[in-house]
């Protein structure tokens, strides 16, 4: 394996009571721990206790399959708190990890986005990350929009509008040069006004002329994350992605990825160094192997074949699979859909390998089509190892199969073997915002930008 002079970066996904798709369902676990503040409250507080660098927040804007014969036993992970609002909370709990949150372009307003993100920042000290996400579940358009508007806007068109509305919130956060703030009781003048920047964005999309009224954070702005895996969803990432969370299944396949976006940014003028890949990964671990698939076993026992067919159904856009074989092969031809093409072409070329549909809702149910790794802490770190040596990854999104145990096994297991190689510092993350933990430069202001090039021309 090739030596990498970086050490890797570690992400903690939370999800209510774990990943699993039957994660609620398991003894150890507290099933309503979705809506209860103190949970997250105690994993935000291990998680930074352990070294990890980031938490990150999901989101979505409705309860899928809310008509589905399926519902009762499927609603658990969709009752939980706005990301926004909890990210506030675990901000006032914690001082040094990073928090990131979802937050969707295809039903929000730049300039609201903008200031709740700016707000969080300054709480935080500059902690704060945006997961920029356009929305693919038809029933979150139902709740936005007058009678007409109900329609989820097609792929091209979603990321169409993601790109603009990223556009207006990166001058809105610019709102402000570093210094604006003057404070100056003698003189009476509280902020310098030549400081200070409109948006004036005309666009096809939005219409803002600013400022915000929040100042720059002690890391400048916000950290942009992205998370699509399409071409669309590619070229977004390279263009504007700091941070990027990926789906895949294997080595090579994550090669392809970190190979593809970093070279779309290099060739856009970005140094690929500033952009940090993390793919999702779901770790079942214990002392020895026969034990870590025990464990992964104990959980897909508890998987419902309705609900597991139901997340199938769900990943593919909605296709329905009621009528199909469980122990039959997914059809080679399905319905065009408007949902997440990555992660329907994962399904597909999962399916290709002769999964049938029973398998591959079972192999999809610790991750939704994240990696998962099952075994002893030395097995689990060499794959980890091998991504990360091997240019799949700059580090990882942690997803625990389970919460608090699967998040125990991995602080009790496998950081001290990734700490033992040296792929994780020994004395925890350095920096404190979060652009300094996860290596990334401080976002000079566009005014500050233009006078050092105008001083450089004379």
């Amino acid at each position: 394996m090739t030596q990498r002079k970086d050490t890797l970066k570690l992400g903690l996904f939370l999800r209510a009571t774990g990943h699993h798709l039957a994660a609620w369902r398991d003894s150890g676990s507290q099933a309503d721990a979705g809506i209860r503040l103190d949970h997250y409250v105690d994993l935000a507080r291990k998680a930074e206790a352990a070294g990890f660098d980031t938490l990150f927040l999901a989101d979505s804007v409705s309860i899928r399959g809310i008509d589905a014969p399926t519902f009762d036993r499927v609603i658990a992970p969709s009752l939980s708190f706005e990301p926004l609002t909890l990210l506030g909370a675990l901000a006032a709990v914690t001082s040094k990890i990073g928090l990131i949150a979802t937050a969707s372009t295809s039903y929000s307003e730049p300039y609201n986005l903008a200031r709740q993100f700016a707000s969080l920042d300054q709480i935080s000290g500059g902690r704060i990350g945006w997961n920029l996400v356009t929305s693919s579940d038809p029933e979150a358009a139902k709740n936005f929009g007058g009678a007409s508007q109900r329609q989820q806007a097609a792929h091209a068109d979603r990321y169409s509008r993601a790109r603009e509305f990223h556009d207006v919130v990166s001058k809105l956060w610019d709102s402000w040069e570093d210094d604006a703030l003057l404070l100056d009781k003698a003189s009476g003048v509280f902020i310098d006004r030549n400081k200070l920047h409109f948006a004036h964005h005309e666009g096809e999309h939005f219409n803002v002329r600013g400022p915000l009224n929040v100042l720059r954070s002690p890391q400048g702005k916000p950290v942009l994350v992205q998370a699509g895996a399409s071409e669309d969803g590619r070229a977004l990432a390279a263009a504007t992605a700091e941070a990027i969370f990926a789906a895949h299944q294997s080595l090579e396949d994550a090669q392809e990825f970190y190979s593809d976006v970093k070279s779309q940014a290099a060739a856009l003028g970005r140094d690929p160094e500033h952009i940090k890949i993390l793919p999702g990964v779901t770790i079942f671990t214990a002392p020895t192997s026969a034990e870590a698939h025990a464990k992964h076993q104990r959980l897909q026992d508890l998987v419902h074949p309705q609900v597991g067919l139901a997340l199938l159904s769900s990943l593919l856009g909605g296709v329905d699979l009621s009528q199909l074989p469980l122990d039959g092969p997914l059809p080679k031809e399905l319905p065009v859909t408007n949902a997440s093409k990555s992660r329907q072409l994962l399904i597909q070329k999962l399916a290709a390998e002769g999964l049938s549909i029973r398998e591959l809702y079972l192999k999809l149910s610790g991750a939704r089509g994240h990696w998962t790794l099952v075994g002893s802490p030395t097995e689990v770190v060499d794959q980890l190892q091998s991504w990360f040596e091997g240019r799949g990854a700059d580090g990882f999104n942690i997803l625990p199969p389970t919460y608090p145990e699967g998040l125990d096994d991995f602080i009790a297991l496998i950081l001290p073997e990734l700490r033992r190689r040296g792929l994780v510092p020994v004395e925890g993350p350095q920096g404190k915002t979060l652009r300094e933990r996860l290596g990334l430069p401080y976002p000079q202001h566009p005014a500050q930008v233009q006078l050092q090039e105008w001083s450089i021309a004379i």
